[in-house]
Parts: structure tokens; sequence; C-alpha cells
């Protein structure tokens, strides 16, 4: 069996930041540097767009690291993705991640109109075209590292081959074992973890529920729920099985807890979604941001 790779796990912060104003935007940017967090992953759906943003927030701090979490290929010819990539790298000195994913079809068929016929291979596709780019302007001093976004085994595989590792999302320590043995020790797997630093049980689920009910329009995550041992109903209702296992919630101890699972299991860094206890995903939870801040 393969071993957890735990030793040096880091610790970023994911958001979907589009409830906040572009002053908002950077503050909160530089609070996540302040906090001594390594990288800040941006989701990507129907606001602002990632590499002009996170060339923004690159210009707003110093140390940062800076990740799509993740950009959506259907969006974006290959040779643009590299573009968008290895702009925001140059202007940062190398501090951009860029995870690109095949996001879901009922962002990209049913809102944007594309065909998502069989994304595993478009995705295989779209990487040997991103690798075959031209880029004429002057290169970032290193590759852009590249990450998938990844729940199933084949997707897990493909990262693991052909990039710098997968970033699963709304997970649970389980799957990062399983997502660990798949990829082997070497390759990197950076896990969102959603959580609430409330204990105020009715709350967390109630928040958490409303999170995850977005996320069950998505055939990919309820697939993968399927594959981690939940029901139809507990997907349909959000029951608080289904969200006690994808939101961390608690006191610090607790949330802690989840977070060490993770990395025990394999994860190489975490990606610490903080949502508010009764906001939900809307607006940041800078409190919890700071309990969980890496010592």
């Amino acid at each position: 069996m393969t071993q957890p790779v735990n030793a040096t796990c880091e610790r970023g912060v994911w958001f979907a930041p589009e409830g906040l104003s572009a002053p908002e935007l950077i503050a909160f940017a530089q609070a996540v540097e302040r906090f001594g967090y390594r990288t800040l992953w941006v989701g990507e759906t129907f606001g602002r767009d990632p590499f002009a943003q996170l060339a923004a927030l690159g210009a707003a701090t110093t140390t940062l690291g800076l990740a799509s979490g993740i950009a959506n290929i259907y969006n974006r010819h290959p040779q643009v993705m590299v573009q968008g990539a290895n702009t925001v790298a140059e202007l940062t000195d190398g501090r951009m991640t860029l995870g690109i994913g095949v996001s879901s079809p009922a962002i990209v068929n049913k809102v944007r109109g594309i065909d998502y016929d069989k994304p595993f291979a478009f995705l295989q596709t779209y990487l040997d075209a991103m690798d075959a780019t031209r880029y004429a302007a002057v290169p970032p001093s290193q590759p852009v590292p590249v990450v998938l976004a990844a729940l199933g085994p084949k997707m897990l595989e493909l990262a693991a081959q052909r990039t710098a590792g997968a970033h699963p999302y709304n997970t649970t320590p389980e799957h990062t074992a399983m997502a660990r043995e798949v990829m082997g020790p070497d390759a990197g797997l950076f896990v969102e973890q959603k959580v609430i630093l409330t204990e105020d049980a009715a709350q967390a689920r109630a928040t958490g529920a409303q999170v995850l009910k977005f996320y069950s329009r998505a055939p990919g995550y309820v697939n993968a729920w399927k594959r981690m041992g939940f029901s139809d109903e507990d997907i349909a209702s959000q029951s608080d099985r289904l969200v006690d296992a994808i939101v961390a919630w608690g006191s610090v101890e607790r949330i802690e807890q989840r977070l060490t699972e993770h990395a025990e299991a394999g994860a190489t860094h975490i990606c610490i979604h903080p949502l508010d206890p009764s906001a939900g995903q809307g607006r940041p939870d800078l409190e919890a941001l700071a309990a969980l801040a890496p010592a």
C-alpha cells in the first residue's frame, strides 16, 4: 500500500469571491497572506475572469501563491489557457498554479450551450494541445504547475501521469486516501475542505446543506458521493450524514482533526474553504482562517 505523504502538508485557502467587491477581494487576499497561508485558490463559474483576478491579487500581495481552482477548459482554447497562466506567472514571479477541469454539464451545456460530450477524452486532447502551444512572450522563470480537478480513479490517474497533481473538491479524508493510493506517492494532492467555525449544529448543518445543494445538481459530484457510500436520499436531501462528512464544523480542535485526517491520508496541500456560519459561501469567515492559520 502507498504510504501517505503528510510531513510537509501545506495549507492554502479556497474561495469563490464573486460576492466580494474588488477592494474587499484585495483586502481578503492580503489577509490570507498575512495569516501565513501558502496559496489562495479562486473558483470560476459565471463571474470574474480568473486570470485577470489573480494578476490583480498578485499585484496586491508579495509572497502569496495564486491558483485557479478551477479554470474551465470549455471556456478557453488551450493556447488562451496557457497565455493566461504564463502571463500571471511572469507578472508575479512564478506564484501561479494553473488548476483546470471539465466543470459540469449544468454549467457547460445547460448554461453556456457548449457540447459536453466525452469530457475525459476532451481533457486528454486539451492537455496535448497545451503541451504543443507556442508562447512567444518572455516566459515565466519556471513552467507553471498544472493540476487537474479530479474525483474518480481515471481522472486521478491522468492527473498523476500528466500534471503536477489533483485538486479534489467536496470530498472526505477517505477519498483522499483512495486518491493517494491511485496516484502513487509523488503526485501533488491539493484537497479542498469546507469549514464552518461554529458549535451550533443546526446552524452548521443548515449552512452546509445550502452550499451542497448547488453541487448536488452536478453529475460528477453525485457520482463521486455515491462512490464514497452516500445514498440518493443523502444527496437529494443534503442529509446531516452528507453534510457532516463533507463540511468540517465545530470547534477549532474538531476542525483541526479533520485537516489532520486529510494530511495523514496523503494530502500534500489542504485548501481551507471558510464558510461563514450564517452567510454560507457568499462571504469568507476571517475568524476561521485566523484560527486555522499555519503555525
